[in-house]
């Protein structure tokens, strides 16, 4: 199990490296292509586009030829795609890789929570999960410092030798037990859909995205402008990464202490004040400050998330691996507001309105909360929801 685990978790930190690793590198490629926001916009959502097309169809698949094989391939996927990455003459090819690497992406994520929540006992199955997300923190680190040496060096050769990991990581995966197929049908994600924790948790997924994706886009670029490089870029993406990963066990124990309500409405609260502030923001000094308290509240509502779809799940009959499913594209979706649709309202207005507008969504989404008559239950440690009042 604890070999299942850390191979799930190295699941999810390479794609993740591999997404990230984008951030330093968008100015050099906006230069170079002479892409304008909307048009680095479109090139960091292509990866989210992907996940939006494939995420159904991949936790579809993962149910279907069982979550270890649907690991195996989505690593071999997102392999394929760094290496088109690499070879990249166009801003064209620079979209199809990114958008094959969100496709990969959707299928091993699937494979790998849906491989975890079946081959985990379920008085650990809330430690697993944490720790697979501390993965993707990990790959959100590690990939700006991977873009950062890209750019140093040489990004071809960077993105061909990277593609050696998830290749060879697919090996190791297929050297695991697998949990099986899983009995999955359209017409049980439609009615799952209902339950309020699995729709809430798949919001909680869309939002923090959105946010991420727009910051993604649009304080790299003003960074650049403001004579920043790419090495600079990728060591703050680092940093707030960093930061992130060490608070995220601290959130663990307040949600177990507290519940889920006071965590969420506190990091949505935040995260809208943090967006209002970006749209103020001038200097270097603060955007940079801006990105660390960004990641600190945009990404604690993943984890309460993912929780929340595992319970949701569970308690409607959905299959495991489509939930996950259908938490890429919920994902996928915010990482496609948030960079195509921020970088086009950027251009034609400012990126002040393109912030405030991402506030506006947090303000609404704390409307909603407060409106939802039932309280969200504790997550006991087994890694489940409890019914309101456990």
């Amino acid at each position: 199990m604890r070999r299942l685990v850390i191979v799930a978790t190295a699941v999810v930190l390479v794609d993740s490296t591999l997404y990230a690793a984008l951030t330093p590198l968008l100015p050099h490629y906006a230069d170079h292509y002479g892409l304008s926001k909307a048009g680095a916009g479109l090139l960091v959502a292509s990866y989210a586009a992907g996940s939006l097309v494939g995420g159904i169809p991949g936790g579809l698949t993962a149910a279907r030829i069982g979550p270890r094989r649907a690991a195996s391939a989505g690593l071999l996927t997102v392999g394929l795609a760094s290496i088109v990455f690499g070879l990249a003459t166009t801003p064209w090819m620079l979209g199809v890789a990114r958008f094959t690497q969100g496709v990969g992406g959707a299928l091993s994520w699937a494979g790998a929570f849906s491989w975890i929540v079946a081959s985990v006992p379920s008085a650990r199955r809330g430690e697993a999960i944490g720790t697979a997300m501390g993965g993707a923190v990990v790959g959100a680190m590690l990939g700006p410092v991977i873009g950062a040496v890209a750019g140093l060096t040489n990004d071809r050769g960077t993105f061909l030798a990277f593609a050696l990991i998830p290749c060879g990581l697919a090996l190791v995966a297929r050297r695991l037990p697998d949990s099986g197929p899983q009995r999955a049908e359209l017409r049980s994600l439609a009615r799952g859909l209902r339950d309020r924790r699995l729709l809430g948790g798949l919001w909680l997924m869309t939002l923090p995205s959105l946010l991420f994706g727009l910051t993604a886009v649009l304080v790299p670029l003003h960074l650049d402008a403001l004579g920043w490089g790419p090495a600079a870029i990728g060591g703050l993406w680092l940093v707030a990464a960093g930061i992130e990963a060490v608070i995220n066990p601290f959130l663990g124990r307040l949600v177990d202490r507290r519940g889920l309500r006071l965590p969420v409405v506190v990091a949505v609260t935040a995260s809208a004040a943090v967006a209002v502030a970006f749209a103020f923001a001038d200097s270097a000094a603060a955007l940079a400050v801006l990105v660390v308290v960004g990641a600190l509240s945009f990404g604690a509502l993943f984890t309460p998330g993912l929780a929340l779809i595992a319970s949701g799940a569970e308690r409607a009959g959905v299959a495991q691996a489509l939930a996950f499913g259908a938490m890429s594209a919920a994902w996928a979706l915010g990482n496609i507001l948030g960079p195509a649709g921020g970088g086009a309202l950027a251009r034609g207005t400012s990126d002040a309105v393109a912030f405030v507008l991402g506030a506006g969504v947090c303000l609404a989404t704390l409307v909603a909360i407060s409106r939802s008559a039932p309280r969200v239950g504790r997550i006991v440690r087994n890694g489940r929801v409890a019914q309101p009042g456990a």
